[in-house]
């Protein structure tokens, strides 16, 4: 049985006090509210945090406020569950719903929250492992080791970004306000993940993600495409994120194509998005787009099934979501491979 190493829990009840907690013990704390990701990666020994402090009971992370005409703004600690339920969401943004409730299981879905699915830690097959199992392969380069066994040769973590709520925000041009000991600041949630499996968030460690701020929905079309290898539980190996907004003649005006699970964050398919723009999105256009998005796409051996397997569906999920997105069937015939779930 797997442990949790001994940590102290501190419980702020404003949001100044748990920024001040957590600049005050530096390294050594890190901030809690489901604890849906953080638990089982310190049971596994994969962060050792001394310190942990809950956002529970900051009731500025709780909230959802807003509308279709004025946007959306999304406490950070809403809980999955009541966020794909939420009469506001479900209505104006259906596809944040749709994407919320494909995360993992209906328990967790309970527990977990906004923010913490947007701040998940990127994931590895070699990372992802027991600290007895690591420690057989001597470790890795993301905890504990000096090599990364994707690439033993280069010098960078590879794990992945597996946030299913990611792509479909920055597809949706969503902001995050974060709030530290000193100051705030508004960024584009665009701008807060880097290329780099350890070292994936723009964010301080004394900041904490207080609310997620869309723009108006403004009659725009959005879907999200997941791929993995069982209908529940478990990560993405690919999401598609797609957004548009069409002319009355249906001419694509403004474009989004986001993939996730396929590097350390999140992707934008800038040259699919270009070839989109301008055009209606009729099957020969679509099928531009997903060839676009697909020739980036690097996805790499460590995830579930195979990366040549993985990179394949990108073009295929890519179509699907935009042929949704047109009104055309997902499907154009039974010689298509049909792997995967869509939620």
């Amino acid at each position: 049985m797997m442990r949790l190493p001994p940590f102290t829990y501190l419980a702020p009840r404003r949001l100044e006090e748990a920024t001040r907690l957590l600049a005050d013990h530096g390294p050594t704390a890190v901030a809690v509210a489901g604890g849906t990701d953080l638990y089982p990666n310190m049971k596994r020994r994969q962060i050792e945090p001394k310190v942990l402090v809950g956002l529970r009971g900051l009731r500025e992370l709780q909230e959802v406020r807003g509308d279709a005409e004025g946007g959306l703004r999304v406490g950070a600690g809403v809980v999955l569950h009541l966020f794909s339920e939420h009469p506001t969401v479900t209505q104006f943004y259906p596809v944040l719903a749709r994407a919320a409730a494909a995360i993992s299981n209906p328990q967790i879905r309970h527990m977990a929250t906004v923010g913490g699915n947007l701040l998940i830690d990127t994931r590895c097959n070699y990372y992802n492992m027991p600290y007895w199992w690591r420690r057989a392969i001597h470790f890795c380069m993301k905890k504990d080791g000096d090599v990364c066994w994707v690439a033993p040769g280069g010098r960078r973590c590879w794990a992945i970004s597996s946030s299913d709520l990611a792509p479909v925000m920055i597809a949706l041009q969503a902001q995050v306000r974060l709030v530290g000991a000193r100051d705030e600041r508004t960024v584009p949630l665009e701008a807060l993940y880097r290329d780099d499996g350890i070292a994936y968030l723009a964010k301080r460690p004394d900041e904490i993600m207080v609310e997620v701020l869309l723009p108006p929905a403004d009659g725009r079309r959005a879907t999200y495409w997941k791929l993995r290898r069982r209908g529940a539980i478990d990560f993405p190996i690919l999401g598609v994120a797609a957004a548009v907004e069409l002319e009355p003649d249906g001419t694509c005006r403004h474009a989004r194509l986001v993939l996730g699970a396929v590097a350390s964050r999140p992707v934008r398919c800038d040259a699919a998005e270009r070839v989109l723009l301008g055009q209606r999105l009729v099957p020969e256009v679509i099928e531009a787009a997903a060839e676009a998005a697909w020739k980036p796409s690097k996805p790499l051996d460590n995830a579930d099934l195979s990366l040549g397997y993985r990179k394949a569906m990108v073009r295929v999920y890519v179509r699907r979501a935009l042929r949704e997105l047109a009104g055309l069937p997902a499907a154009e015939g039974p010689g298509e491979e049909a792997r995967g779930v869509r939620e």
